[in-house]
């Protein structure tokens, strides 16, 4: 399941914005069951957020490993091109720190 940033942004606006209005609800004068509507909306809120976001994490879990293996199976396959990538970076990686 692919969640959008943009997606998770508005669901954050929708969680935020149903938590500032929860001091205006119980506010004197108001009845307890515009409170209760109230309350009951940001915590739909919170739970449909945190599924959206667990979504979210399990994708990036998900390509990460995915990028994981196919570099382990790359270093695998012809390990002096990664020793010489990687002494080539520690290179590069000394220079710009010897610099300072």
């Amino acid at each position: 399941m692919q969640v959008p940033t943009e997606k998770l942004i508005n669901d954050q606006g929708a969680v935020v914005g149903d938590t500032e209005e929860l001091p205006k609800a119980t506010a004197p004068g108001h009845t307890g069951e515009r409170i209760e509507n109230v309350r009951a909306r940001a915590e739909e809120s919170l739970r449909y957020a945190g599924t959206r976001v667990q979504a979210a994490s399990h994708d990036v879990r998900a390509a990460a490993q995915d990028a994981m293996h196919r570099v382990d199976s790359q270093v695998r396959a012809s390990p002096w091109n990664a020793v010489g990538i990687a002494a080539a970076i520690g290179v590069v990686v000394g220079v710009l720190l010897g610099r300072k």
